[in-house]
């Protein structure tokens, strides 16, 4: 049986279909660009596309910040920006502009009236449903990869950034065109600075209800999804209501309840890592007797702090080749609880099961067998001083 690395050595092999969904993704965000260089001289799409992508990799790290216990594979993170970014605003930008020409035909209302009532009741239906379908096909192709709300956040969040991202490039050349420069920086200061993450928060609630629904069986899984999905959208219409209809009072309630669904989005993922730690301390000690595991160990593997100190212990003495073993044992031990855990939720069959047991087993062997030998040990104690190990004590 072919050994299953849980970390990436198989992950990051690009799949066929992996191939194709981030072609398609990257034609739409061409066509999605293309259509912003016609509403704009190709120096201002360029200008725009630089202050639009400016924040990304650090809002990318904030997110990312937020999947250390358990790493989601990069190959699928890639995918869900890419979807967000390419097909999610292209088709959710055609749709809002056939919506804001059809209400404006039909109710004779100005084209400042109609942007109002498309951005409050059709752009949340339309934008969180093309973020959420690629939510939906994790729940129905990678269903395993949904342990808990964190993971679901994570994917949410890699969406919305994306889909932002994009949105914003149309935003800055509609502002610089319109307003020019001074324009411009509001636009910038507003979107860019003060709510980078509301699409972001907008999609975490579809996450976490499709996370909750990916745990769970039969018709319960329909009611999270809806209920995600209902308070994804009216979340971003009561945002977008507030900044149209509401003036300065209404940006600081809509500000305040978006501070108000971080608080709580960074909340469950503090409770999903309590979750996941102590599927750790009820399902790894009985797999001690196979020497692979020990008290150390799960100590160690109990808190972040001491994850990092482990990994810098392989570092000091085994180098890179420490670090990476002391990174894949880690996550093989995490991925091992949250194994146990599908199981009794009856999400795996018995010879899948086995069948990942042994493969994660096999890492964490493989992955000891790389821990710096038990010499670096020697030395500081006939110094008088405690041994280098990972865990306290």
């Amino acid at each position: 049986m072919g050994t299953r690395d849980p970390r990436w050595v198989l992950k990051d092999r690009p799949s066929f279909a992996l191939i194709i969904g981030l072609v398609l993704t990257g034609i739409c965000a061409l066509v999605s660009f293309s259509f912003d260089v016609f509403n704009g001289a190709p120096v201002q799409f360029f200008i725009a596309l630089m202050l639009a992508s400016a924040p990304v990799p650090m809002l990318l790290a904030a997110v990312l910040a937020l999947d250390r216990m358990e790493p989601e594979p990069r190959s699928n993170l890639i995918f869900a920006f890419a979807w967000g970014a390419g097909v999610a605003v292209l088709v959710a930008g055609l749709i809002n502009s056939l919506n804001l020409h059809y209400i404006i035909d039909t109710a004779r209302l100005s084209e400042a009236s109609a942007r109002n009532i498309a951005a409050t009741f059709g752009a949340p239906v339309v934008e969180e449903t093309m973020k959420g379908l690629v939510l939906l096909g994790m729940l129905r192709f990678r269903r395993a990869e949904l342990d808990g709300p964190t993971d679901g956040i994570i994917y949410a969040s890699m969406v919305g950034l994306g889909f932002a991202m994009s949105e914003n490039v149309s935003y800055y050349i509609a502002a610089l065109s319109g307003s020019g420069v001074k324009g411009l920086a509001v636009t910038v200061v507003l979107r860019g600075i003060l709510s980078p993450l509301a699409h972001p928060l907008f999609s975490s609630m579809i996450g976490v209800g499709v996370a909750y629904a990916a745990q769970r069986g039969g018709s319960d899984r329909v009611f999270y999804i809806l209920a995600g999905w209902s308070g994804a959208m009216i979340l971003h219409g009561l945002w977008n209501g507030l900044a149209s209809y509401g003036g300065f009072p209404g940006l600081v309630v809509a500000y305040l309840a978006l501070l108000v669904v971080l608080v709580v989005l960074v909340g469950v993922v503090f409770r999903d890592r309590r979750r996941i730690v102590a599927l750790i301390q009820r399902y790894l000690p009985p797999y001690e007797p196979t020497k692979l595991v020990s008290e150390a160990d799960i100590h160690m593997l109990s808190a972040f702090a001491r994850r990092r100190q482990a990994r810098q212990w392989a570092r000091l003495h085994g180098g890179k080749r420490g670090l990476r073993a002391m990174r894949d044992y880690q996550l093989a031990a995490t991925e091992l609880g949250l194994l146990h855990e599908r199981a009794a939720r009856h999400m795996v069959d018995e010879q899948a099961f086995h069948q990942e047991q042994r493969a994660l087993l096999e890492c964490m062997s493989t992955a000891r067998a790389d821990f710096p030998g038990p010499w670096v040990h020697a030395r500081p104690v006939t110094r008088g001083s405690p041994p280098p190990g990972y865990a306290a004590g």
